[in-house]
């Protein structure tokens, strides 16, 4: 075998690149990894399938890839955490020399958060709600052996750990876990995760579901951390961007392999394998002057028979004869991938990896891949598509005028005002897309329960269709229900488990239009086929849990339509789907509004979709619209500080920003600081 190349930069406890000598002695070394998934009802299910790579000491590594390709089963593989009906197929994983599927069971405890830490995937929900904080911090250090006479006060490294995530250990030591924001408790299960100094940390989607702001604020923490500490971190995600910004080297996987291992600087620059190129063809940067996404068709197959061919063939726009029948080589890169050969029996590569038959095998083989053009369906933003075009309705449908809400809390014997909403006004046009942007608790779910009428105003008004919303009772309410519909932030919660996707959709058309029986069914099937679900006959008897993530979202927006509403209301609709599927899901609610003449409030954090879909984009902070315009002025040309702050937040590896527009990280640091000292004055 032939391998050409140098190992890409790492970083260390002083900052510098990781010494060849270090390489040669990895942290960690997985080895043919193959977990299976074993029912006494089902087929056998393949989830990881032969994956090898390593981890230096002081390296960061990302691992990539969609929803149901084996991040995080790898991951508990790595822990030896493998709960039935999961287990253990085959392959070592090697720390520090050691093979963990190897040692006794006493001797991976002593081992698990001591030398080996995680952070779960949905960790805001990993603290015990009954505990304050220090009790917990407590309760792992006792049960791993803390000494406070080798290892030092437990109360002074609770306190030290606390604060090197940015918390005050004052206040949230003595918090319970509901009294924090989802920003504060992520830090803190970071740093119960780093309290006993591991030198290997695996973060499992540690920055999912919160907002922008808040994912820089814990990204940039970790980074810091990381780099003056020395861990190793493996860090799992399906967020692209924050991905490759962060990361040394990443690992993209997809159907239990990996496909693609090289520097994040390399990916983001020129991927190489067709899955690598499609994933990054779903970002772009908001401030562009035109702005794209593409998405990838279809979804991952079924690893309960793999396919004998490349598994990724089916979706691959650049799929040739040999990839649907032959196993696709494993081809190690130079240090420009301009050369190749096949990698070693273990599947490992000097500079990396990419497994693919585009690439061949000797010396071209890499150039002939690059040659091969790999294109997806492309979403233009649509209010770049159709400003040129686009009319305006005669008369607004949906009027808010200085609408306010006020919580009271009980502090003591006190009642404290919390004031959810100030003075905010907009309208809604039919046919036109508004975004509400803002972080996490600036009030912009708040303002969605007012419109749907499941939340009463404290003042001001809301006129639908010319009728006061804010006054309706009974039969009026209910004509109002379904005029306004939502769309949920979560698909996999918002459809029940133990009823039929036709019973789901049964319920909107019998309570709204008395449809009942076969004609109920048949406008269900209508529904499904509206949303991009063909034939609807084949989804209509389906359970949640037999569809993708994107398909239960197409079902909650075809559940949205079924009364024919006149305004739709996008709470984070793609939030909690893979960036492969969310082009897809945005461009079918362009399609809703465009072809039913809807009006749209789209709820979200993320100024790409908003650039994306919404024709107007207001920023909401602490209850007020500190910015309304046009989404592409807004976007390209914001005039407040706070908006700017959340368009520097978005991770951009491709460094597309203007010269001289991008903050420093320093000065991002004070802004996102800032921010968070006014958060907590509002609490």
């Amino acid at each position: 075998m032939t391998t050409v190349g140098s190992r890409p930069t790492t970083r260390t406890a002083a900052g510098a690149d990781a010494t060849d000598d270090a390489r040669e002695r990895p942290l960690v070394q997985v080895r043919d990894l193959r977990v299976d998934y074993r029912s006494r009802d089902l087929p056998e299910t393949h989830a990881v399938r032969g994956v090898s790579f390593d981890i230096a000491p002081g390296e960061f590594v990302g691992l990539l890839g969609e929803s149901g390709c084996g991040k995080s089963t790898l991951g508990n593989a790595m822990l030896h955490l493998l709960d039935k009906p999961a287990y253990h197929a085959g392959g070592q994983v090697l720390y520090d020399g050691r093979d963990l599927w190897q040692l006794p069971e006493r001797e991976i405890d002593r081992l698990r958060w001591r030398e080996i830490a995680t952070v779960f995937q949905s960790s805001m929900n990993a603290l015990n709600p009954v505990m304050r904080v220090a009790a917990q911090f407590e309760d792992v250090m006792a049960a791993h052996g803390w000494d406070d006479a080798a290892d030092g006060p437990r109360q002074q490294r609770i306190a030290e750990v606390l604060a090197s995530v940015d918390l005050d250990p004052a206040r949230v030591m003595r918090a319970y876990p509901h009294e924090l924001s989802g920003g504060m408790r992520q830090r803190v299960v970071l740093a119960l995760a780093l309290v006993l100094r591991p030198r290997l940390v695996i973060l499992d989607e540690p920055t999912t579901g919160l907002d922008v702001v808040v994912q820089r604020q814990i990204v940039n923490e970790l980074r810091s951390m990381q780099a003056e500490l020395g861990f190793s971190v493996l860090f799992i995600s399906h967020d692209l961007g924050t991905v490759l910004e962060i990361s040394d080297r990443v690992l993209v996987m997809y159907a239990g392999e990996l496909v693609e291992t090289r520097t994040a600087a390399e990916i983001a620059t020129d991927p190489l394998h067709p899955y690598t190129r499609g994933l990054l063809g779903s970002f772009d940067d908001p401030r562009a002057e035109t702005v794209s996404v593409a998405y990838i068709p279809g979804r991952p197959p079924s690893l309960t028979l793999p396919p004998r061919g490349c598994p990724f063939a089916p979706r691959c726009p650049a799929a040739m004869d040999v990839c649907r029948t032959t196993a696709p080589p494993v081809v190690t890169l130079g240090p420009d991938a301009t050369d190749g050969a096949p990698a070693g029996p273990d599947g490992l590569a000097a500079a990396g990896m990419v497994r693919c038959h585009l690439f061949g095998e000797g010396p071209g083989g890499i150039a002939r891949g690059r040659a091969v053009e790999t294109r997806y369906t492309e979403v233009p933003a649509w209010s770049d598509v159709r400003a040129a075009t686009a009319g305006t309705a005669a008369e607004p449908l949906v009027v808010v005028e200085h609408l306010h809400k006020t919580y009271h809390r009980r502090e003591g014997w006190r009642k404290v005002p919390v004031h959810a909403v100030k003075d905010v006004s907009f309208t809604l046009w039919p046919g036109r897309v508004r975004a509400l942007v803002g972080q996490s608790g600036s009030g912009k779910s708040t303002i969605a329960k007012i419109l749907t009428g499941t939340e009463r105003a404290s003042a001001g008004t809301v006129t639908v269709g010319g009728e006061d919303a804010t006054a309706l009772r009974g039969a009026a309410l209910a004509r109002h229900h379904a005029d306004v519909q939502m769309v949920f932030q979560d698909p996999f919660s918002a459809l029940n488990p133990t009823k039929t996707v036709g019973y789901a959709l049964s319920r909107p058309l019998r309570n709204h239009l008395g449809l009942q029986g076969h004609a109920a069914r048949a406008r269900a099937v209508e529904l499904l086929e509206s949303v991009g679900l063909y034939p609807g006959e084949a989804y209509v008897d389906k359970l949640p849990h037999q569809l993708s993530g994107g398909q239960r979202q197409r079902v909650v927006i075809a559940r949205a339509m079924a009364p024919e509403p006149k305004v739709l209301i996008a709470d984070e609709p793609i939030s909690m789907l893979d960036v492969s599927i969310r082009a897809e899901i945005l461009e079918l609610l362009a399609t809703m509004v465009r072809e039913r003449d809807v009006a749209m409030l789209y709820i979200t954090h993320d100024l790409l979709s908003a650039r994306l879909l919404a024709d107007d984009t207001m920023v909401m902070r602490r209850g007020e619209i500190v910015e309304d315009d046009a989404t592409g002025r807004v976007v390209r040309r914001p005039e407040h500080d706070y908006t700017r702050l959340l368009l520097d937040s978005i991770p951009n590896p491709f460094d597309l920003a203007t010269p001289g527009h991008a903050p420093t990280e320093a000065q991002l640091d004070r802004a996102i600081a800032r921010e968070a000292e006014a958060v907590d004055d509002v609490r």
